[in-house]
């Protein structure tokens, strides 16, 4: 049940947009118990960021999962899709964030897990 939300100050071309998506479901086996399955992704370009005070190439990703999240985990996803954005998109490390968010209750299907 996880969902990465991704937002670019830049156009994402669609073969890039599938790349991502490719690398990002694979990525998330990263997380235990987390599997492409289930993983739903949303790409918004050309958004309003700004980072460091200028609104150079910069993304942020949200993650969200159900249940607990580890450190070691978590640190080796943003590792991933970090290389993942600078590989497709040419962003540099440095101006990407990844933020976490563990839910105990999470919707599917008509009902909650």
């Amino acid at each position: 049940m996880p969902f990465i939300r991704t937002e670019v100050n830049l156009a994402i071309p669609p073969e890039k947009e599938k790349a991502l998506a490719r690398r990002f479901g694979q990525a998330i086996s990263l997380l235990p118990g987390k599997s492409e399955r289930y993983l739903m992704l949303s790409f918004r370009e050309n958004a309003l960021l700004y980072f460091a005070g200028t609104d150079a190439p910069a993304a942020l990703c949200e993650v969200k999962v159900f249940g607990p999240l580890s450190s070691p985990a978590c640190s080796k996803l943003t590792a991933a899709l970090t290389e993942s954005l600078c590989d497709e998109l040419g962003l540099s490390a440095d101006r990407v964030y990844v933020a976490y968010f563990s839910t105990d209750e999470w919707g599917w299907n008509g009902s909650n897990f």
